[in-house]
C-alpha cells in the first residue's frame, strides 16, 4: 500500500534542499521519491545552452488517456541573503508557533507539495473510476533566465504529441489570506535601455559641445507623461518606470558625451511588446530621431478567460476558506507566460507576502487548506460532464 503523502513533511523534506538557481541540491529527487510510488511515471529533462547555466527539470505523469490536467511550478529558489538575519537556518525547515519556516516555504516548495498529496486523495477516493491523467511539469530555473527550464520543458512535450487539458501554477497569488485571489493572466514586461550621445566639453563653453543630459530628460518626460491606456477588461493600466539614469561624469565642469537611462514598462492585452516599443519611438522622435534604444520583452501579455479551470479552482477555495477569489491579472510574471500557448492557465497558491524575504514562512493551516483545495479543483474538472 502507498504510503500517504503528508503535505507538511514533503514541504519540510523539499526546504531542507538548498535548491537556490540553478543547482537542484536534490529537490527534484525529493518530488520523484514521492510520485513514483503513486505510479507516476518520471522523466528527467535537462536542457543546456551556451551562456546560461544547465538546469535540471522534472516531468512525470500519472495515466496515459482522458482528461489530463498539469501542475506546474518550481523547486529553485532565491539567495537566502544574511542568513545571520533569519530568526531559523533557512534551510532547516524549522517548525515554529504553528509555522513552517525556509526558503521555498511561500515560492513555491509548499504549493508542490500540496498538489502531490491532493492528486494522490484524490486519485485514491475515485478508485477505478479515475480514467484521466495528472502531470507536474517542474522546473529549476523559474527564479533565473528561465531559459531551460518551463519553456523547452513544453516545446519538447508538445513535439512529442503531448497535450494538456488545463493547468495549475501554484505561484503564491494571495495578498493576504488564501483564498484571495487567482491569476488568470499576467501583464508584458519590456525593458528598455535609451542611450543619447553628444558632445563632450568645458561647462564654461557650452557653445563648444552639446549636452545630451537635457535632450534625455526631456525624452523620458515624454513617455512619463503619457498614459499607454486606462486599462482593459481584465487588466489595469499599462504602467512605465523609469529605473536608473546613468552619466558617470566625476567632473563638474565637464559636459558628458552620453547619458544612458532605463525603464520598464508592464503592458496589458491592449498592446503587444511590439506596439510597445513602437508607441515609445513615436514618442522620442517627437524631441528628438538621435538617440539609441535597445528593447527586451521578457514575456507577452495573456489572459485565459474565465472558464472550467478557474471555476474549479474559485469554488474549491470558496467552499474551503469562505472567500471568493478575485480573478486577476496583476503582479509580475510567471512560468505560466509559457503555458497559455498550450493550454488554458490559472495560477493559484499561498500568500506573497514573505516570498524571497527573510524568515519565509507558511502557516501549517495554510498547507493544509491549499491541499484541500487542490483536491477538491481536480475533483471538480475530472468529474464534471
Amino acid at each position: 500500500m502507498t504510503r500517504p503523502i503528508d503535505p507538511v513533511d514533503l514541504t519540510r523534506d523539499l526546504i531542507r534542499r538548498p535548491s537556490i538557481t540553478p543547482t537542484d541540491a536534490g529537490a527534484l529527487d525529493v518530488l520523484e521519491d514521492a510520485l513514483k510510488p503513486m505510479g507516476f511515471a518520471c522523466r528527467r529533462m535537462p536542457f543546456s545552452e551556451a551562456g546560461t547555466p544547465d538546469v535540471d527539470n522534472l516531468y512525470a505523469r500519472l495515466g496515459t488517456g482522458g482528461k489530463h490536467i498539469c501542475f506546474a511550478g518550481h523547486t529553485d529558489v532565491v539567495p537566502v541573503g544574511d542568513a545571520k538575519a533569519w530568526r531559523f537556518d533557512p534551510f532547516a525547515a524549522d517548525v515554529a508557533d504553528g509555522m513552517v519556516y525556509g526558503r521555498g516555504a511561500v515560492d513555491m516548495k509548499t504549493a508542490i507539495a500540496c498538489f502531490a498529496a491532493a492528486a494522490q486523495q484524490y486519485v485514491a477516493e475515485a478508485g477505478d473510476g479515475f480514467n484521466g491523467s495528472i502531470s507536474f511539469m517542474i522546473t529549476g530555473d523559474e527564479e533565473g533566465p528561465a531559459i531551460n527550464g518551463t519553456k523547452k520543458m513544453l516545446e519538447v512535450l508538445a513535439g512529442e504529441g503531448e497535450t494538456w487539458d488545463g493547468c495549475i501554477v501554484g505561484e503564491p497569488t494571495n495578498p493576504e489570506y488564501l483564498g484571495e485571489m487567482i491569476k488568470i493572466g499576467r501583464r508584458g514586461s519590456l525593458n528598455g535601455v535609451l542611450t543619447v550621445t553628444g558632445t563632450q566639453g568645458h561647462t564654461a563653453y557650452p557653445h563648444l559641445a552639446d549636452n545630451p543630459v537635457p535632450r534625455a530628460i526631456w525624452m523620458l518626460r515624454e513617455i512619463v507623461e503619457h498614459l499607454l491606456d486606462q486599462g482593459s477588461e481584465h487588466f489595469q493600466p499599462s504602467t512605465l518606470e523609469i529605473t536608473t539614469v546613468d552619466v558617470g561624469n566625476p567632473a563638474t565642469n565637464m559636459i558628458p558625451a552620453t547619458i544612458t537611462a532605463g525603464f520598464n514598462v508592464r503592458f496589458n492585452d491592449l498592446h503587444s511588446g511590439a506596439s510597445v516599443e513602437k508607441w515609445i519611438r513615436d514618442h522620442f522622435n517627437k524631441i528628438s530621431p538621435d538617440y539609441d534604444l535597445e528593447i527586451k520583452v521578457s514575456g507577452e501579455s495573456f489572459l485565459t478567460p474565465p472558464g472550467p479551470l478557474s471555476d474549479a479552482l474559485r469554488d474549491a477555495a470558496e467552499r474551503v476558506t469562505g472567500r471568493k477569489p478575485e480573478l486577476s491579472t496583476s503582479g509580475g510574471t510567471s512560468d505560466a507566460r509559457f503555458i497559455k500557448d498550450f493550454c488554458p492557465v490559472a495560477e493559484f497558491g499561498l500568500m506573497n507576502e514573505t516570498a524571497h524575504k527573510v524568515d519565509e514562512r507558511v502557516a501549517i493551516t495554510d498547507i493544509n487548506a491549499l491541499t484541500e483545495i487542490y483536491r477538491q479543483t481536480l475533483k471538480t474538472l475530472f468529474e464534471a460532464p
